[in-house]
């Protein structure tokens, strides 16, 4: 697998492009959906799924189109419906629901979920391999924010000693900044 990180709008939120051969998966689309698509297209990359993280308008404001467009699958945490449409910038489109411990397989890549809620209700953090895609969930050095409506700092520091302990290393590919491992996590991130 390969992964390609566009760093899009004024949030800078990374959208994440996971490739398999010409088929791949986009993980948060929030912003500039034909610069996606242009690149897409420049790489010659057909995507079978949309994937998000969360449901907050900086990692959503792409995926109608972009679906649209491809006409590929969106899949998201039944959890997050409920988020005050001011946080999604209006109503959520998707075509599947995922919960904690499904497997879902697209573009031939397997990924298992997992229920990170903190950030908000329905946040999850996806695993391939030895990459995990956090989301808002787990920063370099530091984590979501908690006080925004369906935020929780309990459930956020429930989430972050599941992460902690998960066995072995990963690479962690974050909503927002730079990636970073899960071991340098354990070790320097005060909030794990």
């Amino acid at each position: 697998m390969e992964i390609q990180k566009l760093v899009l709008g004024s949030y800078q939120v990374n959208c994440y492009i996971l490739i398999n051969g010409n088929r791949c998966v986009v993980i948060d689309p929030g912003y500039s959906p034909e610069r996606i698509l242009a690149h897409l297209q420049s790489k010659g990359l057909t995507p079978d799924a949309i994937f998000l993280t969360h449901c907050h308008f900086d990692h959503v404001g792409g995926v109608y189109p972009l679906a649209q467009a491809t006409n590929c699958r969106v899949y998201l945490n039944e959890k997050d419906l409920v988020l005050p449409k001011r946080l999604t910038k209006g109503d959520l489109f998707y075509t599947d629901l995922w919960k904690d411990g499904d497997t879902v397989t697209e573009a031939g890549l397997s990924f298992s979920i997992l229920e990170t809620p903190g950030h908000t209700p329905g946040s999850v953090c996806i695993l391939c391999g030895q990459e995990l895609f956090s989301g808002d969930t787990l920063f370099a050095g530091s984590c979501g924010r908690t006080d925004l409506p369906g935020g929780s700092a309990a459930r956020m520091q429930e989430s972050l000693a599941r992460l902690k302990a998960l066995p072995g290393d990963y690479r962690v590919y974050p909503g927002h900044g730079d990636a970073t491992t899960l071991d340098e996590e354990r070790l320097a991130n005060p909030f794990l």
